[in-house]
C-alpha cells in the first residue's frame, strides 16, 4: 500500500509487503493508524464516494510547508491465483483526489469507477456484503445487539439478501412477462382477425383484377374504332388542306395585284397625309387662341361678377353705416335730453341741500339759544317745571337734528347718484361721437371704393367688347 498528501500522510509512504494471512498495525496515538485503515477504505469501499469540494479538501494533507493540491492511495494485489481477472500477476489499483477531480487507475492506465467496482467485485468484494472491512465499533455494537438485528446481520454477511432482492427481481420478470405474453396473445387476435379480412379482401381484389382486364380489353376496342374513325377524318382533312392550298395560290396572287396598286398609291397617300398633318396642326392653333380667348373671357366675366358683387356690398354697407349714423344721433339726441333732465335734477337737488343747509344753520342757532337761556330759571316758579321745558325743549332739538341729517345724507346720496350717471352720460356720448366719425370715415372709404370699382367695371366691359 503506497498514501502520499492523504490526510496526515504528507510524503509517499510504502508499507512493506503484507502477509497472507494476518497482518497488524501497532503505534502511538497520532501515528497514523486511523489514517491508515482510512486510505484502504478510501479505495476498496464505498465509502468516500460523491465528495464536496470541503470534502475533498478535508482529505488532503493539511500542515506547513506548502499546500497540498493533490493525494493519491495505490493498493497492489497479488494475483497470482489469478482472483482478479487481468492475467497478471500483480494488480494494481490507484485513486487520485484533488480539489477538482477524483481519477482511477488499473495497472497505471487510466479506468473508470465503474470498472473498478465490477473488477473488485469479481474478486469477492461484493457491494451486498461489505463487511469485508470491519470498521472501529462495529464488533462492539454486535455484541450489544438485538437477536433480530444479529439475524439480519447473519443474512447479510451470508449473502441471502442477494437473492431475496433477485428473488423479488425475478417475480418482477415474471409478471412483467405475463402481462406481455398477455398483450402478444391480445395482438396475436387481433392479427388472426386482420388476416381473416385481409383473405375477404384478397378476393375482392381478385375480382378486381378480372372485372380490370375485361374494361381494360374493352377500352382497347373502343380506342381501336376511334382510331379509324380518326384515321378517315384525318384523310378527308388532307383532301381540304389540298383544295385550300390552291384556294391561297390563287388568292395569293390577287393580293399581289393589290400590292402593286397600293405601291402605286403610296406617293399621293403620303401627300395627302403631310397635307392632312399641316391641317391638323392649323386646327391645334386655332384650338388654343380659341382657348385662349375663352379662359379670356372668363376670367372678365368673373371680375365682372366680382365687381358687381362688391358693388352690391359696398352698397348694402353703406347703407348699413346710414342706418347706425341715424340710430347714433337718435342716441345722441336722447342722452343729451337725458343729460339736460339730469342736471335740472342737479340743479333742484344742489338748491335743497342748500335751503337743508339753511334749516340746519337755523336749528343750530336755535339750540344755542335755548342752551343760553337754561340759566334764567327767574321765568320758572319752581325747578321742576324748567327741567321739564327743558327736557321738552332738548328732545325736540334732538328730534329736528335728526331729521335734517337724515334729509342732508340723502340729499348727498342723491348728488353722488346724479353725478355718477352724468359720467357715465358723458362717456357714453363721447363714444356716440367718435362711432358716428368712424361710421362716416367707412361710408367715405365705401364711397371711393365704390367709385374704383365703377371705374374697374367699365375697363372690363370696354375689354369685354374688344375681345
Amino acid at each position: 500500500i503506497s498514501i502520499q498528501g492523504f490526510k496526515s500522510y504528507k510524503d509517499e509512504t510504502t508499507t512493506d509487503p503484507l502477509s497472507p494471512h494476518h497482518n497488524v498495525v501497532v503505534g502511538r496515538n497520532g501515528s497514523g493508524k486511523s489514517n491508515f485503515f482510512a486510505a484502504v477504505r478510501f479505495v476498496l469501499s464505498d465509502a468516500y464516494t460523491n465528495l464536496g469540494r470541503e470534502e475533498r479538501q478535508a482529505l488532503l494533507h493539511e500542515g506547513n510547508g506548502p499546500a497540498t493540491m493533490s493525494a493519491y492511495v495505490e493498493v497492489v494485489f497479488d494475483n497470482s491465483d489469478n482472483r482478479f481477472p487481468t492475467g497478471k500477476e500483480e494488480t494494481v489499483i490507484r485513486r487520485t483526489i484533488g480539489l477538482k477531480k477524483d481519477d482511477y487507475s488499473l495497472d497505471r492506465k487510466s479506468s473508470t469507477k465503474a470498472e473498478i467496482a465490477s473488477l473488485l467485485e469479481s474478486a469477492g468484494f461484493s457491494r451486498s456484503n461489505p463487511y469485508y472491512i470491519v470498521p472501529q465499533g462495529r464488533v462492539t455494537s454486535l455484541t450489544h445487539a438485538k437477536d433480530s438485528e444479529r439475524l439480519a446481520l447473519l443474512k447479510e454477511v451470508a449473502g441471502t439478501q442477494v437473492y431475496e432482492s433477485r428473488r423479488e427481481n425475478s417475480l418482477k420478470i415474471i409478471e412483467e412477462t405475463e402481462r406481455t405474453r398477455a398483450k402478444i396473445t391480445e395482438d396475436l387476435a387481433l392479427i388472426e382477425e386482420r388476416l381473416g379480412e385481409l383473405d375477404a379482401e384478397k378476393e375482392e381484389l381478385d375480382k378486381y383484377r378480372a372485372l380490370d382486364r375485361e374494361r381494360r380489353c374493352l377500352e382497347y376496342a373502343i380506342y381501336s374504332l376511334e382510331q379509324e374513325d380518326v384515321v378517315e377524318q384525318l384523310d378527308e382533312i388532307d383532301i381540304k388542306r389540298e383544295q385550300l392550298v390552291v384556294a391561297v395560290n390563287a388568292r395569293q396572287e390577287v393580293c399581289g395585284d393589290f400590292e402593286r396598286q397600293v405601291a402605286d398609291l403610296e406617293p399621293e397617300i403620303r401627300a395627302a397625309k403631310q397635307a392632312l398633318e399641316m391641317l391638323r396642326i392649323e386646327r391645334e392653333q386655332l384650338a388654343a387662341e380659341a382657348e385662349d380667348h375663352a379662359r379670356a373671357r372668363a376670367q372678365t366675366e368673373s371680375a365682372i361678377h366680382d365687381l358687381e358683387q362688391d358693388r352690391a356690398t359696398g352698397r348694402d354697407s353703406i347703407t348699413e353705416l346710414r342706418r347706425t349714423v341715424d340710430s347714433l344721433s337718435r342716441e345722441i339726441r336722447a342722452r343729451e335730453g337725458e343729460l339736460s333732465r339730469v342736471e335740472s335734477q342737479y340743479s333742484k337737488a344742489l338748491a335743497a341741500e342748500t335751503k337743508l343747509r339753511e334749516q340746519f344753520e337755523v336749528s343750530d342757532q336755535q339750540r344755542r339759544s335755548l342752551l343760553q337761556r337754561q340759566g334764567r330759571g327767574s321765568h320758572f316758579s319752581n325747578k321742576e317745571q324748567r327741567d321739564k321745558w327743558l327736557t321738552n325743549e332738548v328732545a325736540s332739538m334732538k328730534a329736528s337734528m335728526e331729521q335734517l341729517r337724515v334729509q342732508y345724507q340723502a340729499a348727498e346720496k342723491e348728488h353722488s347718484d346724479l353725478q355718477s350717471r352724468l359720467a357715465n352720460i358723458t362717456r357714453s356720448i363721447a363714444e356716440s361721437k367718435a362711432r358716428v366719425e368712424e361710421s362716416a370715415k367707412q361710408s367715405s372709404e365705401m364711397q371711393a371704393r365704390e367709385a374704383e370699382l365703377k371705374e374697374e367695371k367699365d375697363r372690363k366691359t370696354s375689354q369685354r367688347k374688344e375681345l
